[in-house]
């Protein structure tokens, strides 16, 4: 594989998984109750104010931001890294039953991290469009 394609898949898959996230920093604006229900369910916190959920969204949409951007590579390509990788393994159950109403949708959360870690391992050569080299 040549340097050109190698740059142009990396800049591929930072592209497409700063949309997958930007959706769910959007959703904290939108919905934020949803928010709420799932720092509940999955991370087992109580009583989330709503307005936590706008100031996650904020983080994570910078954090967005800098990954389209190909900014603070180690770090935020990193966050996302650590972030879905910690959300991830806290819904190990359904990854394990996923025949079950639902959960066959959160196997899509494995590509994802593997894309995300290979994104973080080959941050150096993420060169095309990106802000930081």
């Amino acid at each position: 594989m040549n340097s050109g394609t190698l740059k142009f898949a990396l800049f591929v898959m930072r592209l497409t998984l700063a949309v997958f996230f930007a959706q769910w920093a959007v959703e904290k604006f939108i919905e934020p109750e949803t928010t709420v229900a799932i720092w509940k369910g999955f991370y087992l916190v109580e009583s989330l104010p709503l307005e936590a959920s706008y100031a996650i969204g904020a983080v994570q949409g910078l954090a967005v931001l800098c990954l389209l951007l190909g900014l603070f590579k180690f770090w935020s390509y990193g966050f996302f890294v650590v972030i879905h990788g910690i959300g991830t393994i806290l819904t190990y159950e359904r990854l394990l039953d996923p025949y079950t109403g639902g959960n066959h949708l959160f196997v899509a959360a494995i590509p994802v991290f593997g894309a995300l870690f290979a994104l973080f391992l080959l941050r150096r050569e993420d060169t095309l469009f990106a802000l930081s080299r």
